[in-house]
């Protein structure tokens, strides 16, 4: 599908990328990562042709189209984001305008008393094929589904694109690559903005999409369960493991450790020669064997210099303390309402929060959960109700927009003297030391810094506040994924109270002991509490939606007696229904078993022993995307048996009361 042969990139001095070699096949599902600035982007750059290729080849399969969702979009556009999604049909849209100029003519001509063609008629016959085998029929269902499924409600869809933030742009143009449904995705972080009713979403259309995909992510979970191969790209080399992450982190061990022992076996090796060729170079009696030793010693070094070792860089060193204990209680809001202009996010809100809590907020975006956080740390005043703090609390906030919070004229050492205490100044160029601004880079102006440096120094400044409770809002986007497990060992060893929002969910599994729900209400936010961390708190919500189910199917229909006499017209409606009705039953426990088979399927696929196997997980997703289509058609059989059961149903009342 997509080849990529000895492709190098330099910036100046500086080579990026250095004969980087992969291959796409039909469904692969490639995970692309590296540190930040390692690459990543720029390799996607490059196969979207927006950045100038200098050395190598890239193959694209003949007619296969490429859709690049990058990781920033903007735009000042006027134009509505419905009708922006909706471009993306154009194939389609064109078919329907051809449909129906057609029929307009086949009706002009039918009004005017003249015989339609049949080359006409043949034309017309052959562009609804078309319109119907590209989804025309069912194209504007699957826009509307789509724009829901990534959170772009219906009270948006009229909103011009000037008026989304970068996150909702991104929204907009992922609509637009599913939709479009390239044979080649390449994907920039797409999870990024995403919050995590729109991931799930997400998460089950990649499951069945049909083509390949190249996607950097720095979300693990999301890794571990679609990934079919993992391409890491370090000191500006692209190794290649067959799995998802958690295969390929053993396979990079492996390999390191074989290299380590090779290693030790040549260096055992290379010792013994050098011993030999010193000790009898000048004899002329072993002088060739000597000079046998020096060749054979020579292609030695030559190997041991070749073989892979880990590649030393620095890694991110993060620890942070409380100053003092605070409280049993950490903060109380009570009764308390907010709002923006018309717009009500809280009215009523009682919440309380105790020492020893790590609480995840959750929930789509827009419902208020960034509202909440910045109620919770005081940065936001409450309109009505009350906000206590608690005895020896003191809170550090962490903004999830880090650019907004930090001066952007000053330094980096400069931003933390700002807010640092006497006793710390001698220690800050340590302290940013250790993270990863070392040398110069504490001169860096804020304004400069990329969006990794900006949330390492963000994170630096909190650890000055030696804050008893933290309140975070997306502490881990920009980070790379080393990065954010560096920063979340740190969190699982604070002693102190944690409240936050991340949208990656090993993060919240690892650190949360209740999560915090926040939907939107007819009035303001609905806000629920859940014991437990992120897979407890889905499995409750998987159990809710059984419940709701068992709840809301309507009792029976009691079959209407016929009337004395009926007729046979009458007996023959009520054997039919009869038929129906069983043929529903027999429907349903297919759709339950396919659902279980399509569950079952997900479960290998996110084992790293079977993911480690790349025809296996290419085989495991030929055969969910099969059942996914057997699913759609049950579906269908079930809507359409169902209408029949109503239909039947009525004609039988309506006999009963002639």
């Amino acid at each position: 599908m997509l080849r990529i042969e000895g492709l190098s990139k330099s910036y100046g001095a500086r080579e990026l990328l250095s004969g980087v070699n992969l291959h796409l096949r039909p469904d692969d599902r490639i995970g692309l990562v590296g540190r930040n600035g390692s690459g990543k982007t720029t390799l996607l750059r490059l196969l979207a042709g927006q950045e100038v290729l200098e050395d190598g080849r890239i193959h694209l399969r003949k007619q296969a189209r490429l859709g690049y969702l990058k990781q920033e979009v903007e735009t000042g556009s006027e134009r509505p984001v419905i009708d922006e999604v909706r471009t993306a049909q154009e194939p389609i849209l064109a078919l329907e305008r051809e449909l129906r100029a057609i029929e307009d003519e086949m009706a002009r001509l039918g009004a005017g008393g003249q015989a339609v063609s049949g080359e006409l008629a043949s034309r017309y016959d052959d562009v609804r094929h078309a319109f119907e085998r590209a989804g025309g029929f069912k194209a504007e269902a699957l826009l509307r589904g789509t724009l829901v499924g990534l959170g772009l409600v219906p009270e948006m869809w009229e909103q011009p694109l000037r008026s989304l933030s970068g996150g909702w742009l991104m929204r907009v143009e992922l609509a637009k690559l599913l939709l479009a449904r390239p044979e080649v995705l390449l994907l920039d972080e797409p999870t990024n903005h995403l919050d995590l009713p729109s991931i799930r979403w997400f998460e089950g259309v990649l499951a069945s999409y049909p083509g390949a995909v190249l996607v950097v992510s720095h979300d693990r979970t999301f890794l571990d369960r679609h990934a079919t191969g993992i391409a890491e790209i370090e000191a500006g080399r692209l190794l290649f493991y067959r799995g998802n992450y958690s295969a390929y982190l053993l396979q990079k061990a492996e390999r390191l450790e074989g290299s380590a022992a090779r290693r030790r076996n040549l260096d055992h090796q290379i010792a013994h020669m050098e011993q030999f060729v010193e000790r009898f170079g000048a004899k002329a009696s072993k002088a060739t064997q000597a000079r046998s030793r020096k060749i054979a010693l020579e292609k030695l070094r030559a190997e041991r210099d070749g073989l892979e070792t880990a590649v030393r860089q620095k890694s991110m060193r993060v620890r942070l303390e409380s100053a003092v204990r605070s409280g049993e209680l950490v903060l109380r809001l009570e009764q308390v309402r907010k709002a923006y202009a018309d717009h009500l996010v809280y009215e009523g809100l009682d919440l309380e929060i105790r020492r020893g809590e790590r609480i995840a907020l959750v929930g789509p975006n827009g419902a208020g959960k960034s509202t909440l956080l910045r109620l919770v740390a005081g940065v936001l005043p409450v309109d009505t109700g009350t906000r206590e703090g608690g005895h020896n609390v003191s809170t550090a906030f962490y903004a999830q927009h880090q650019l907004d919070a930090l001066q952007r004229d000053r330094t980096v050492l400069e931003e933390m003297e700002a807010d640092a205490q006497t006793r710390d100044v001698p220690r800050l160029r340590s302290l940013l030391g250790a993270f990863l601004f070392s040398g110069d880079d504490v001169q860096k102006k804020v304004s400069v810094l990329s969006g990794g440096e900006t949330a390492r120094l963000a994170l630096a400044k909190l650890l000055l506040q030696r804050a008893n409770f933290l309140v975070l809002d997306e502490p881990t986007n920009h980070l790379d994924i080393e990065a954010r497990d560096v920063l979340m060992d740190a969190l699982a060893n604070y002693s102190g109270t944690l409240l936050f929002v991340s949208h990656d969910r090993l993060f919240i599994n690892a650190l949360a002991n209740k999560v915090i729900e926040i939907t939107r209400g007819e009035r303001a936010a609905r806000v629920r509490h859940f014991v437990g961390d992120y897979d407890d708190y889905i499995r409750r919500l998987e159990a809710e939606e059984v419940r709701s189910r068992e709840t809301s199917e309507p009792d029976p229909i009691p079959e209407p007696r016929a009337k004395r006499g009926g007729g046979r017209a009458s007996r023959e409606q009520e054997r039919q229904l009869r038929k129906l009705r069983q043929r529903v039953h027999e429907l349903e426990a297919e759709i339950e078993t396919t659902e279980q088979q399509i569950e079952a399927l997900d479960w290998k696929t996110a084992d790293p022993g079977v993911a480690r196997d790349g025809e296996k997980m290419r085989e495991l997703r030929t055969a969910r995307r099969e059942q996914e289509q057997a699913l759609n058609e049950l579906y269908r059989d079930w809507e359409r048996v169902s209408l029949e059961i109503e239909a039947t149903e009525d004609g039988l009342r309506t006999g009963a009361n002639g």
